[in-house]
């Protein structure tokens, strides 16, 4: 396989400061789009359209009214949780929000009649602030950009407080979390569709059970992520993928990162998009992703391949307007014909166990917001673990010695991982690292 450039954990960190800000996003887009009056119909057949359009409207509201009761059919007891994966797939998704109070918690794991529950034996008040609060609040001031539209500066200030008080909620129940720039666009869209009182716990549960990688102490797991598009790419178009070797997936990580609520402007666009990312396991998203760069495949040959900033640009911004219906059946068409296990490079052998992308293969409804906080804390050993042999190749590479030596760098390799598996959480890795450079300096 052609390989495209690796991701750094340096160069992550510099594009998600800059990328990932909607007031600058709104600017870019301010004069975008501009649209022409619909051409007025004459008298002599607007009676004729009117009559038709009526008809067809009749039609429309018996067929969503019908969609409507099968959806909140598969939502009783017991539900269909096969069934209501389907219908959050399908065309047009779970119509409207009214639906999606009642499926979405079900997808994410848990009945609607729980969403109520979000107080425990405390309030979540009395609990000690959590680290990246500043944060979110910035992050705060800059939302409901795009939508709600025609609401006042009094309103939008009270949306503004409830997001945060979602937000900040869910982080002080969960202190282990780590906020990202661009959470606050998801949390939106859950607290417009449940409102206040309901989206904590639906929060909570994405942010566990289904986000889990974006919220690690470390970007390793986001990088992850990224690193599966050329793979697929290269599955179902390798002309493309090579063309495209020379940048690297930066251009999917605000999307990506932030399911997109980031990029799509259109409240009722996004929440649709949710309804589907939400049935499916977490990998669908790269997926979809996959399926937008392969949907502009003509234009990306019209950018030569020795002009990856170019390429990364035009990336770097979802075509206008998306076709969000053909772009999901597309995806699910992709996702069953290559699916993660079938992927070149052993990509997906090197995913981590604990990683959303394979804890969400199947449904996250026997999942608990406890398994999560496991989860998390098994990917954050893992990460310290490979940090730490990372660190010790190293100092192995910085002190290395002829061929005789190669057996001590092996030894200390073998030691310094043992080290690291029996120090623990807490426990790695600085005073074994520093027993071992010592001894290691001894042999010189």
């Amino acid at each position: 396989m052609h390989q495209w450039k690796l991701l750094n954990i340096s160069g992550l960190k510099t594009y998600l400061q800059g990328r990932i800000n909607p007031r600058t996003r709104a600017m870019e887009t301010q004069n975008e789009d501009k649209r022409e009056l619909p051409v007025q119909l004459d008298s002599s057949t607007s009676a004729i359209g009117t009559s038709e359009e009526s008809q067809d409207k009749d039609s429309g509201e018996t067929d969503v009214s019908h969609e409507v009761k099968r959806i909140l059919a598969a939502c009783e007891e017991p539900f269909d949780l096969d069934l209501l994966i389907r219908l959050a797939t399908s065309t047009g998704g779970l119509i409207n929000d009214e639906v999606r109070k009642v499926a979405w918690p079900l997808l994410l794991g848990y009945g609607s009649e729980e969403s109520e529950l979000t107080g425990f034996a405390h309030s979540w008040r009395d609990l000690p602030s959590h680290k990246d609060e500043d944060q979110v609040e910035l992050d705060v001031n800059r939302s409901f950009i795009y939508y709600p539209k025609n609401e006042s500066d009094s309103q939008l200030d009270r949306r503004k407080r409830e997001l945060s008080l979602v937000i900040i909620e869910v982080l002080r129940e969960h202190p282990m979390l780590s906020y990202f720039q661009g959470f606050h666009d998801i949390v939106q869209v859950f607290l417009l569709v449940l409102g206040v009182d309901q989206a904590p716990k639906a929060v909570a549960h994405l942010s566990l059970l289904r986000i889990r990688d974006f919220m690690l102490p470390s970007l390793s797991a986001s990088l992850a992520h990224l690193n599966l598009l050329p793979t697929i790419l290269y599955a179902v178009d390798r002309k493309l993928c090579v063309h495209l070797s020379q940048t690297q997936p930066f251009f999917a990580l605000a999307a990506t990162l932030t399911l997109y609520a980031h990029d799509i402007q259109e409240y009722g666009d996004i929440a649709r998009l949710f309804d589907f990312l939400i049935a499916q396991p977490a990998v669908v998203s790269i997926y979809f992703f996959a399926v937008i760069i392969l949907s502009r495949r003509d234009e990306l040959f019209e950018i030569p391949a020795e002009e990856p900033e170019m390429l990364h640009s035009v990336l770097s911004k979802l075509p206008k307007p998306l076709n969000l219906e053909a772009l999901i059946s597309s995806t699910m068409t992709l996702f069953e014909e290559h699916p993660p296990e079938s992927l070149g490079s052993r990509a997906w052998a090197k995913i981590s166990v604990y990683s959303v992308l394979k804890t969400t293969k199947k449904s996250v409804r026997n999942q608990t917001l406890e398994d999560g906080e496991e989860l998390f804390e098994h990917q954050v050993l893992q990460l310290r673990r490979e940090k730490m042999q990372k660190r010790a190749m190293a100092t192995v590479w910085k002190y290395r010695h002829p061929a005789s030596r190669i057996g001590l760098a092996f030894v200390i390799g073998v030691i310094s991982i043992w080290l690291s598996r029996r120090a623990g959480l807490d426990g790695i890795p600085n005073f074994g690292f520093k027993k071992i450079l010592e001894v290691f300096r001894k042999f010189r």
